[in-house]
Parts: structure tokens; C-alpha cells; sequence
């Protein structure tokens, strides 16, 4: 009831009309922390929710009828170690630019018009050279990055146009977008690219009904995610790949955990690849179109034994490629108990960020 109580409490305090995927943090504490903080009466010790504080909305237009033409000025006029909520609401339109939201920048929102409307992209590619004259290598290729915690998206799209490399090229991975913050909540967004479309970099992140596009590891990282009723589209020409996931210890929580999703396009294509020696993921209630490759997984390297370490599971997937999932041996048919985890947001926390209508 201690709870019950608090979260309904901080639930009129903090909820907003453009962003309710409200962030809060749960601190057990005997000093007041903010103004709005709201309390129980334990005689063990109150909770205190810490979170945002008033609203901003900013609008960005293409065509000039906003406060910017620029997504990155937008971000650029909101303070460091922002406190509030802030909307930034984008026209329809192609924003070509490369955006970044720094760490200190947090509880932003980038709200679009329609993921087949709005866009933000830019060209970069692993090979390209850079301000200082070196490569970028992939992580800075991204054509949008975010650092700051507590982000969100919702009806946009995010595009790296580079052209999709043949298997075997090197420098021409192409980040689309990468999430480096914590606890980052995407809904109805695309994202859309080749090889390593989406860097799903570091922290605990949703996605909720969204399309990502790729040919090669176009999802791939050491996030602590959850993929909810996206469609997964591959454009593969020879071979390609969708998840590869970097967990490189067997303590680390992070994963990529997919669950009824929908895997389309064209292949041969290996569903998950071990990036890292403990690389996890998992696939439930997933619909395969018929691209999935002979074996279904691949342990990256075939040197390292990742196949004895890894954690790769399959729950109750089904159509003309799900078989082929199941094509290795080290890649486990779960049951129940052992697909749970992997089911409910609570995989990513998510009962203390994401509020119960946008799960």
C-alpha cells in the first residue's frame, strides 16, 4: 500500500499531456528532495520521487513556422541540467542534419508528425573522415545520438541514406541512431538504414511499434532493451544479420530481448550474432517470414567458443522461418520460467519509468 500510495501521488504530480512515459526515480531518504516530492507515512523511512518539474514545448519547422528550422538548435536552447519536461514537437518535413543530446540534457522529447512524415538524417559512414581528420568509426557516424537519460521519441524517423554495402566491405557501417542514455522509451518510430542501423549502445531502453530497417547488425550494442510489437525489416542483398549484442560478462544485466515482433524482408539472414563473449538475446511470440539462414545464429568470430557462453533463447515463435531459429544447439528452446524474464518490462525496470499505458 506504501507504494500504492506514493506512485498515485507522484502520478497526479508529474503526468503530462505529450509525455507520458514519466521518468521517476525511487529514493529512500528522510530529506526533502524537491518541493513536490511526495512521502509516506513508514516508520521504516519515506520515499521521495525525484523527476521533472514544469513543461516546455518547443516547435521545430522545416519551413520556418516554428521556434527553429533545426532540430539541434531546439536542443541547443534547452538549458544543462535541464529540470523540466521539454517537447520538442517537428513538423513534418526532412531534417537533414546530424543531432546530438548531450548527458547533461536530460527529459527530452522529440515528438514527430508520423514516422512516414518526419524525418532527421544525415550520410555518414565508418569511413569517412572526420572534423580532425581521422575516421569516424562507427559510433560517431550516427545520425542521431543521445547521451542524456530520460529520453524519448515518438512518431519520427531517423535515416543514415549511406548506400547499403556489399558483406565483406569495410567503413561503411552507418549508424541511423544511437542511444547511449538510460532509460529511453521509443513509440511508432522508424528507424532506418544498412549495416548497424541502430546502436542500442548502453542502458535500459523500450521500443514499442517500431520499424528498423538493415542489412547488417542493424540492431546492435550492450543496451538492456526491450523490442515490443516492432516490425524488423531486413533488405540483405547476399547475407545479412538483424541483433548482435556486445555483453561481455556474465554479470552485466544487459540484453535484447524481442517480443512479438515481426521479421520481414529479404535474407539469408542470421538472426542474432555473438558481438560479445556473453552476448544475450532472445525472441518470443516472433514471427519469421522465410529468410531466416541454415543454422539460424552465429557465434561472430568461430574462434572464441561464444557458443559455450552466450545466451540465445526462442519462446513460442512461429511462421515459414521460425524453424530455422531453432537451428543450433546452443541456441535454447526456453519454457516458461526461462522466457518470463524476458517478457515483462520489468527486464528493463520498467515499472519505475514507464508508465502502464505506453507498456
Amino acid at each position: 500500500m506504501e507504494f500504492f500510495s506514493s506512485f498515485i501521488c507522484f502520478f497526479f504530480a508529474f503526468t503530462s499531456f505529450f509525455c507520458p512515459a514519466q521518468p521517476l526515480i525511487s529514493v529512500a531518504t528522510s530529506s526533502v528532495v524537491n518541493a513536490t516530492a511526495c512521502t509516506t507515512n513508514s516508520t521504516r523511512h519515506h520515499h521521495k520521487w525525484i523527476g521533472p518539474i514544469g513543461h516546455r514545448r518547443i516547435t521545430v519547422d522545416v519551413n520556418g513556422s516554428g521556434h527553429f528550422r533545426s532540430v539541434q538548435d531546439a536542443v541547443d536552447a534547452v538549458p544543462e541540467n535541464n529540470r523540466k519536461n521539454v517537447l520538442i514537437q517537428i513538423s513534418p518535413g526532412y531534417y537533414i542534419e546530424k543531432v546530438v543530446v548531450p548527458a547533461k540534457k536530460p527529459y527530452i522529447t522529440f515528438q514527430g508528425a508520423g514516422r512516414d512524415v518526419t524525418f532527421i538524417e544525415w550520410h555518414d559512414r565508418a569511413c569517412d573522415r572526420g572534423a580532425n581528420g581521422q575516421q569516424l568509426r562507427t559510433y560517431q557516424t550516427a545520425s542521431v545520438t543521445v547521451y542524456a537519460n530520460y529520453f524519448s521519441a515518438r512518431n519520427i524517423s531517423f535515416k543514415n541514406t549511406a548506400p547499403a554495402p556489399m558483406p565483406g566491405l569495410q567503413g561503411w557501417q552507418a549508424v541511423a541512431f544511437r542511444i547511449s542514455g538510460d532509460k529511453a522509451y521509443f513509440s511508432g518510430c522508424g528507424f532506418y538504414g544498412a549495416q548497424d542501423t541502430l546502436c542500442d549502445d548502453a542502458g535500459r531502453h523500450y521500443f514499442k511499434e517500431c520499424y528498423i530497417e538493415g542489412s547488417i547488425d542493424f540492431i546492435f550494442g550492450n543496451g538492456r532493451s526491450m523490442y515490443k510489437d516492432c516490425e524488423l525489416h531486413s533488405i540483405a542483398t547476399r547475407f545479412g544479420s538483424i541483433a548482435a549484442h556486445d555483453r561481455n560478462s556474465p554479470d552485466e544485466k544487459t540484453g535484447f530481448a524481442f517480443v512479438s515482433c515481426k521479421v520481414t524482408g529479404t535474407g539469408p539472414l542470421y538472426v542474432g550474432r555473438a558481438m560479445g563473449q556473453y552476448s544475450r538475446i532472445v525472441y518470443a511470440y516472433t514471427y519469421f517470414d522465410d529468410l531466416v539462414a541454415h543454422g539460424g545464429w552465429d557465434d561472430w568470430d568461430h574462434v572464441s567458443n561464444k557458443n559455450k557462453t552466450v545466451f540465445f533463447g526462442v519462446y513460442k515463435c512461429w511462421g515459414p522461418g521460425a524453424a530455422a531459429v531453432r537451428g543450433v544447439s546452443w541456441a535454447k528452446e526456453l519454457d516458461f520460467d526461462a522466457a518470463h524474464p524476458f517478457l515483462v518490462k520489468s527486464f528493463v525496470n520498467g515499472r519505475h519509468w514507464i508508465a502502464p499505458w505506453d507498456a
